[in-house]
């Protein structure tokens, strides 16, 4: 028999299935993650950031907005349908010259470039090898740079956060 979830589009346990960043997107949001509050001590105009996991852009685009006209944001997905819907946004958004889409596969970012500030929100949980994907991250950022990584309690207790 096949799983009812897979009627839902959860094909993969680890991945998020693309429609339910419409629940995730949305005013109320800002309330509990205001993305200028969480992200200004991190990002300084002309940076390079790799935005991991970005869904639909929810701090892609205000991420392309704080870093200027010489900086950019490379969003980087597994998901085709996040990375088309959020491009829209950022044209939308009038910053889509300072966003950059890149679709990952399951096992590896594939990112080539050194940036200044790494954002991992809330998806960490769904990446199946955590220790490569660490490792990845590693290699891409600048000596001084910083990575800030934020999970949901719903899947992340506070002692495998810790680990």
């Amino acid at each position: 028999m096949k799983n009812p979830l897979h009627l839902l589009g959860f094909r993969d346990k680890h991945v998020c299935p693309w429609w339910c960043c419409f629940f995730f997107d949305n005013v109320l949001r800002r309330g509990l993650h205001c993305p200028e509050t969480i992200l200004r001590p991190y990002v300084t105009p002309g940076d390079t950031i790799l935005d991991v996991g970005p869904g639909m852009g929810y701090f892609t685009i205000p991420l392309a907005r704080m870093v200027g006209e010489k900086g950019r944001v490379i969003a980087a997905d597994v998901q085709p349908e996040m990375l088309r819907f959020l491009r829209r946004r950022a044209e939308r958004a009038g910053v889509s010259h300072r966003v950059e889409t890149h679709l990952c596969r399951p096992e590896t970012l594939g990112v080539d470039v050194r940036v200044d500030f790494i954002l991992a929100f809330w998806m960490v949980h769904e990446v199946p090898n955590q220790e490569d994907f660490f490792r990845e991250l590693k290699s891409v950022l600048k000596p001084l740079g910083s990575i800030l990584v934020s999970e949901p309690k719903i899947h992340v207790s506070r002692a495998m956060f810790n680990r």
